[in-house]
């Protein structure tokens, strides 16, 4: 449908394009929030560097692991292990908020609007910083929740309680082995509910996010909507930004909105509804909520 042809890293000033996201913000109807990884690292979630070594300095060490992403595929010898290394991982992106008020400041922007969320990302931040739980669709898992590991049902359980004893609780880079989760249907261990292969649950939860996502479009189909995209990357393109920039070509009414670090662009063929922003979403939204 669209191009090879992309539009150039604007050369317009920053200050112009906010501007012009701040005048298609007030004309809209609605406003469809697309969040990427990008969006979390603006807000200090970072998976590498200061924070990785102050959290995970022995896993550092013993194994040479790099960051936050790659050590969750790392294959540890014992469940007790792998436990220990998730539980930290869990604590610190899901059940403490971002060190950075981004989320805030998003909130703030959209709060008095019509809006729904479509993110990426398993963090809950959303709904840490006062979000509408309802206007939510988490796409690929949550870092919040357990699947059984082959899977025997299509169910996910709440893991808060169990992360912060496996976080209090272990030694030596190991947690107690009683605090292994195990599925109730079929003992086997648990696994993340996080969108890594096939066994990915998708449970009522999931389905009824996606229904509430599908009716706030149908809604507002035809209408002037801002497809706002923060932080979002070629990793995953098919979930937010394909659909963001179909759905703009196929309403005239429609914008396109992205702010992004070094990957802000948009397809040719809708180019004149679009605002392309190259910058640190934390640093610009204060701006916007001017």
């Amino acid at each position: 449908m669209f191009s090879r042809i992309w539009t150039r890293t604007s050369t317009e000033a920053c200050s112009d394009k906010i501007g012009q996201l701040k005048a298609a913000l007030a004309e809209a109807d609605a406003v469809v929030i697309g969040a990427g990884a990008g969006l979390s690292a603006s807000a200090g979630l970072t998976y590498s560097g200061e924070r990785f070594e102050k959290n995970f300095a022995d896993f550092i060490e013993k194994y040479g692991i790099r960051d936050m992403y790659t050590g969750g595929f790392y294959p540890f010898e014992t469940l007790e292990e792998s436990w220990a290394w998730w539980s930290r991982q869990i604590l610190i992106n899901r059940y403490e908020k971002a060190p950075k008020p981004v989320y805030e400041d998003l909130l703030a922007l959209v709060r008095d609007r019509d809006y729904f969320v479509l993110t990426t990302n398993v963090d809950h931040q959303f709904q840490l910083a006062g979000f509408d739980k309802r206007r939510l669709f988490y796409t690929q898992g949550d870092y919040g929740l357990w699947q059984c590991s082959r899977p025997c049902h299509q169910e996910t359980y709440d893991n808060e309680e169990t992360v912060r004893r496996m976080a209090a609780e272990q030694r030596d880079m190991k947690i107690p082995t009683e605090l292994i989760p195990r599925c109730p249907k079929c003992g086997r261990p648990m696994a993340m509910n996080l969108r890594c292969d096939g066994t990915f649950v998708q449970d009522e939860g999931w389905h009824a996010a996606a229904g509430r996502y599908e009716d706030f479009l149908r809604r507002h189909s035809g209408t002037r909507v801002l497809f706002l995209e923060l932080g979002v990357g070629m990793n995953t393109p098919a979930i937010i930004k394909y659909p963001f920039w179909r759905m703009t070509a196929q309403n005239p009414k429609a914008i396109y909105a992205c702010i992004n670090y070094g990957q802000a662009s948009a397809p040719k063929e809708i180019q004149p509804r679009a605002v392309c922003v190259n910058g640190d979403i934390g640093r610009l939204l204060p701006d916007l909520c001017d």
